[in-house]
């Protein structure tokens, strides 16, 4: 299985609030952001982590490149990465399928934060879902802490109905920002491209619309780096997690 990193964008709103590094480079319980993606996704047997970083600073492609050299921890990393700015997620995405062709694979944003064990719990149920020819398996949380949320609508069986904007009767949960996708996947984002579409919600929407069978796996929380209090509401977070452990 293949993990990928979007991990294009600018962290504006970090920088505006006085955070100096990229956000990739931003440490929660001392550890880059994108540092600890890459540990949990080696944890979880990647046989590649591809990432997509943007070209306005080299700090992040210089430190991939010594991921690459060097590996993380002293374990080495099968990385791919490209390095170009890009005016939206979606957009980011599509420039790493060529890199996701033929392999199912989770994807995620550089600031998504999650409780370990919990993505453990998820990739194995996404290897469950793929044996029973699902599509993919969508990663939501009933913890709403965004700004603004994407809605999702699950039946009974955890099936997804739908996106929205909106709270609707059958939408518990909101995206969490984590995909598990099978490959056929990608041709639903090059219907959005081609359509001239932008932002991972249309992208979600356009899996429905083509009737992909999605399934939605709930997380007891997961939380985005946005702001630099949301620093601490990680780093607080996941001290929780280290706690029970």
């Amino acid at each position: 299985m293949k993990f990928a990193i979007i991990a294009a964008g600018e962290g504006s709103r970090l920088a505006a609030e006085g955070i100096v590094e990229p956000k990739p480079l931003v440490r929660v319980q001392g550890e880059p952001l994108i540092d600890r993606l890459i540990r949990i996704f080696m944890k979880n047997q990647a046989e590649e982590i591809d990432v997509i970083c943007n070209d306005r600073t080299s700090l992040v492609s210089r430190h991939l490149q010594q991921i690459q050299a060097d590996g993380l921890q002293g374990q080495p990393v099968p990385l791919q990465f490209k390095v170009k700015s890009t005016p939206s997620s979606m957009h980011s995405f599509s420039e790493l399928s060529p890199l996701l062709t033929g392999s199912p694979f989770v994807l995620t944003t550089v600031d998504t934060i999650f409780r370990e064990e919990e993505f453990a719990d998820y990739v194995a149920a996404f290897g469950r879902i793929l044996c029973e020819g699902g599509d993919g398996l969508m990663g939501v949380t009933d913890y709403i802490d965004d700004e603004k949320p994407l809605y999702v609508g699950t039946d009974a069986g955890m099936r997804v109905t739908g996106f929205y904007d909106d709270r609707q009767p059958d939408s518990r949960y909101i995206s969490g920002g984590i995909y598990g996708l099978a490959p056929s996947a990608l041709d639903t984002l090059a219907g959005c491209m081609e359509r001239g579409e932008s932002r991972m919600r249309n992208f979600q929407r356009g899996l429905v619309r083509d009737g992909r069978q999605l399934n939605a796996y709930p997380f007891s929380k997961v939380l985005d780096i946005d702001h630099a209090t949301d620093i601490q509401k990680a780093e607080a977070f996941l001290g929780q997690q280290s706690d029970r452990s």
